[in-house]
């Protein structure tokens, strides 16, 4: 489980950074990330090392390639915790930012593995949208990427 006092700060920040996005305020923008990847690098390979913060900082990372390798940390780390739910979701964010890039095989491999994770899960929309997705890439549909 996440240490509450990190969660919060990684969910303030969250909060914070997509308020920037909106309004297009780089330099809050670029501090606030800063901020969430300092909690993340501070707390690597401790007892307050999480999924949950390195799949958030991913998730605002904006240049694909360093997205994706976030996103990996932080299925490595669900997986360590054996995180159904984290890692139904991470690989879903995956899968998405791969489709996106052209990188289809990669894409259905995430979703396999997350569909596989979610299946322990209650989240019945997370479980719809990995269908809708691996629907649509395994039959050649066009995905829709504004999820």
């Amino acid at each position: 489980m996440i240490n509450t006092k990190i969660y919060k700060a990684v969910y303030e920040l969250a909060e914070k950074l997509m308020k920037a996005a909106a309004k297009e305020d780089r330099e809050t923008f670029d501090a606030r990330y800063a901020e969430l990847r300092a909690i993340c690098i501070d707390n690597e390979n401790t007892d307050k090392d999480h999924p949950e913060q390195w799949e958030t900082l991913a998730d605002f990372t904006e240049e694909l390639e360093d997205a994706l390798a976030g996103y990996e940390k932080a299925l490595e780390k669900a997986v360590a915790i054996d995180s159904n739910d984290h890692i139904a979701s991470i690989g879903f964010s995956m899968a998405m930012l791969q489709a996106e890039a052209g990188q289809t095989d990669a894409a259905i491999a995430s979703l396999r593995q997350a569909k596989t994770s979610a299946q322990g899960t209650e989240d019945d929309e997370l479980k719809a949208d990995i269908d809708d997705l691996l629907e649509k890439l395994t039959t050649g549909q066009e995905p829709d990427f504004d999820q």
